[in-house]
């Protein structure tokens, strides 16, 4: 009888733990869904996705878009960061210009968080951190780790067969879910494609000139370190990729794939009159050598496996034993820099200013983390 009492006991104790422990990641998970707060350097306005797609209005896939007009004539400009969450120097990027630009000609759009579901949840076995944190003048700032994929709790399940809908291309079911396979988009289908088919109407509406999909690489990725350009792109490519190689920054330029079908570089480019350029940086936390996949390593790209096939020659970026956030961050916005002043050499009309934007050489000294603004987030106080 002692013994049955002790079992229930226990039992009742390992349930009740277990309870416990199921609230408190819960509660964890959940959290994640909060968006991380930003704060809009002066003059931009927030907008959302939804006011060029209003069925998205009240979904979780809507996002903010912010704009900034200087009311002088000129052109338009878009970046967009968080297609793919867990590459975070393309989401970096676009906070920077959102809390730092000036734009003094032309209109300047920021889309921080493009896939805002994917934000909100981690890879299923990758063993991804939810956050990373940055110290900045005054504070801490944290920020989601994200996935790669649209959330399954809003999108499932995914098929067998992706089948995209403009072109017919098969591609693995999984794909559906991926934000940069959806273009031109499906304004009847799933949340991803909703997105897709979102992005497209602003571009079009807005008569954006030149337009940056923000993305991360693998290390041992061929296309790493690179612009990927569409065909209307590559004279303006061309010029930035010679002009950040002669300042010591290395970036391969690479035509858009004509036969690579849903991808925001070929179909912005295709179905819209926009300049399309998709930027890859090379991130150890992307890649399949990689060892533990915590904090650290997305903010460092230290990693031991890396420094060993970079010695073997395996490597498709420079590899010394790291590759730090504010080094893949640095490289983006210094590419966009440059784009954004050369654009009026390439489009009569099209010239867009915009001050403010910290240099390449003082991101690598300073930290991306030293331009951007304090903020409270309660999610995090204390700890």
């Amino acid at each position: 009888m002692k013994t049955f009492k002790g079992n229930a006991a226990t039992a009742v104790a390992l349930l009740v733990a277990v309870c416990v422990l199921s609230f408190l990641s819960a509660q964890s998970f959940l959290a994640m869904r909060e968006p991380d707060p930003v704060k809009p350097s002066e003059g931009f306005v927030k907008r959302m996705l939804s006011d060029w797609f209003e069925p998205l209005e009240g979904t979780p896939a809507d996002t903010p878009v912010y704009v900034q007009d200087s009311g002088v004539p000129g052109g338009t400009v878009m970046i967009m960061g968080g297609t793919h969450p867990n590459e975070p120097a393309g989401t970096m990027t676009a906070i920077i210009y959102l809390e730092r630009a000036r734009v003094t000609k032309g209109k300047l759009l920021v889309i921080p968080f493009a896939n805002m579901t994917a934000m909100g949840h981690n890879s299923p076995q990758e063993a991804s951190p939810q956050y990373f944190h940055l110290d900045v003048p005054g504070g801490t700032r944290w920020f989601r780790y994200g996935s790669r994929a649209s959330n399954p709790v809003y999108q499932w399940p995914d098929p067998d067969i992706y089948i995209h809908a403009q072109s017919g291309q098969q591609l693995a079911g999984s794909s559906k879910s991926n934000l940069n396979r959806a273009y031109p988009g499906v304004k009847d289908d799933a949340l991803t494609q909703q997105v897709a088919y979102a992005v497209i109407q602003l571009l079009r509406e807005e008569k954006v000139d030149l337009a940056f999909d923000l993305h991360e690489a693998s290390p041992e990725y061929p296309v790493v370190n690179a612009i990927v350009a569409h065909d209307r792109a590559m004279e303006l490519a061309a010029m930035v990729s010679m002009e950040l190689e002669m300042g010591g920054v290395p970036m391969r330029l690479e035509p858009s794939p004509v036969n690579f079908r849903g991808l925001s570089h070929r179909e912005w480019g295709d179905n819209t009159d926009t300049m399309a350029i998709l930027m890859e940086s090379g991130n150890p936390s992307q890649g399949r050598l990689r060892g533990r996949t915590d904090e650290a390593l997305v903010l460092t790209g230290e990693d031991k496996a890396y420094l060993k096939a970079a010695e073997l020659g395996r490597l498709f970026i420079p590899y010394e034993g790291d590759q730090p956030l504010d080094l893949r961050t640095a490289r983006h916005v210094e590419a966009i820099k440059l784009f954004v002043e050369m654009l009026g050499d390439v489009k009569e009309g099209g010239a867009v200013e915009v001050e403010n934007i910290p240099s390449y050489e003082e991101m690598i000294e300073s930290g991306i983390g030293a331009f951007l603004l304090p903020l409270s987030d309660d999610r995090f106080d204390g700890k």
